[in-house]
């Protein structure tokens, strides 16, 4: 798919969402105007996402993303952040395939249990060797 069919396509939406916005916008207040042009921002940004994953992945990838989104969101997300920056840097060589997709996946699994180590704190004037009589029943 080219250039000039994306943009033909994105055009076309942008037409789609003018004329089912501008049908409900009638009389309505003065105070909703800076609202509309958030809608639209993030309208433009989802069908930029959209698009630019819908070049990056393999049909079973993007499949299997789609699977991962109904399970976890966030995860999803996380991914769709992952492969768009390396979209953008050049590092993708051609689509991402089904087992790139999941090396992708185990590497931010990886690197999320690095980030959510446990410790455990003591507390100070904790057990004593007196404690352990005491519950032991002996004095």
């Amino acid at each position: 798919m080219g250039d000039s069919d994306l943009d033909a396509i994105r055009q076309a939406r942008r037409q789609e969402l003018q004329s089912q916005q501008g049908g409900g916008q009638g009389g309505g207040g003065g105070g909703s105007g800076g609202g509309g042009q958030e809608d639209e921002r993030k309208t433009r940004e989802t069908e930029m996402r959209a698009s630019i994953l819908a070049q990056v992945l393999e049909p079973a990838a993007a499949d299997r993303l789609g699977r991962i989104r109904l399970v976890k969101a966030s995860r999803a997300e996380d991914v769709e952040n992952r492969l768009i920056a390396l979209a953008r840097s050049g590092q993708l060589r051609g689509p991402v395939s089904e087992t790139q997709l999941k090396d992708i996946l185990n590497a931010l699994s990886e690197q999320q249990q690095e980030t959510e180590k446990v410790t455990v704190q003591r507390r100070k004037g904790g057990w004593d060797e007196d404690d352990l009589d005491d519950l032991m029943g002996e004095s």
